[in-house]
């Protein structure tokens, strides 16, 4: 019977689901977290890990020569040395789409709050602004309608088209920018700088990689808009963080909704934690559990697969 490990549970099972269908799969052991210094020891003996944001590299790869499989309870794999990993013979999937509703969603909840600031007008109201004001309405911000705006998707993956649908229903034009033009995007491709420069929101929907680490830098945040705002469910290291506070502190856009950052949990030192109209989540978008269920059950079939030796969702 396989060694099943999961490196870092409690995110994705809090205690509302349920990891019997992948113990019935062989000698399951669940971590909620897992400290850097305790991932050899934990993992030793596994012959499958199941990790989220534990990250598996070389060095440690090296010390697991029982590992057959590594599977990321996640779309993102960045965290794992593929190569390295190939290059011993373990196989590595991962949970392709399965928050792709959940991720626009939350796109839209923060287009929405930077749009029409609902917090902080209940909050208002809360206070007791309402109450003492001498009018039947007041505001704490601007308000933007949508539609007729233009929406840059950058990427256009499951999450980006999806995205790209809802914007449609608001009745904004849409955007888009991937190295790759698509010939059946049903949207226009422009150029990055072009992208910048005509969205009135741009939206990151791409993966990490070594190419595009920091890309949205002040160069292109200074091709923005000062109306425009900047929206993150992405990967946080996509973002020159300090370069945007910067922009967002001296008014080059209009704001921006982040949902991920560069190290997480962030240090107290992050310039975003303090800028200037910056809305920041606690990398929530994929959280729903709905979506949640949906990687439970692609990590039973991940490892089915596997072990009828004709493994699925292997990346790299």
């Amino acid at each position: 019977m396989m060694n099943i490990v999961v490196t870092d549970g409690y995110t994705l099972n809090p205690g509302d689901l349920s990891w019997a269908a992948i113990e019935k799969l062989g000698r399951l052991t669940v971590y909620d977290r897992t400290p850097a210094e305790a991932i050899v020891a934990r993992c030793q003996g596994a012959d499958i890990v199941l990790t989220n944001k534990v990250p598996l590299k070389a060095d440690l790869l090296a010390q697991l020569p029982q590992l057959q499989l590594i599977s990321v309870l996640a779309t993102g794999y960045n965290i794992i040395d593929v190569p390295a990993a190939r290059q011993r013979g373990i196989a590595v999937c991962n949970v392709p789409a399965y928050g792709t509703a959940s991720v626009a969603q939350h796109t839209f909840a923060l287009l929405l709050e930077l749009t029409n600031q609902t917090g902080a007008h209940a909050s208002a109201v809360a206070g007791g602004e309402w109450v003492n004001s001498k009018d039947f309405s007041f505001t704490k911000s601007p308000i933007m309608e949508l539609a007729g705006k233009t929406l840059g998707v950058i990427g256009w993956g499951n999450t980006a088209q999806q995205t790209a649908r809802i914007a449609r229903a608001f009745d904004m034009r849409v955007v888009y920018y991937t190295p790759n033009k698509k010939e059946q995007a049903e949207a226009e491709w422009l150029s990055l700088p072009d992208l910048f420069a005509q969205s009135d929101v741009v939206s990151l929907h791409c993966p990490l990689t070594a190419d595009n680490a920091g890309f949205v830098n002040s160069s292109l945040l200074q091709k923005m808009k000062p109306s425009a705002y900047l929206i993150n469910t992405a990967r946080g290291q996509l973002i020159n963080e300090a370069q945007l506070a910067d922009a967002l502190n001296n008014n080059i856009l209009a704001g921006a909704a982040i949902d991920v950052l560069s190290t997480e949990p962030p240090a107290p030192e992050n310039p975003l934690l303090t800028a200037r109209n910056c809305i920041i989540t606690p990398h929530i978008a994929w959280i729903s559990k709905e979506a949640r269920t949906r990687i439970m059950a692609i990590t039973e079939t991940n490892i089915k697969a596997f072990l009828e030796k004709n493994p699925v969702n292997v990346v790299g």
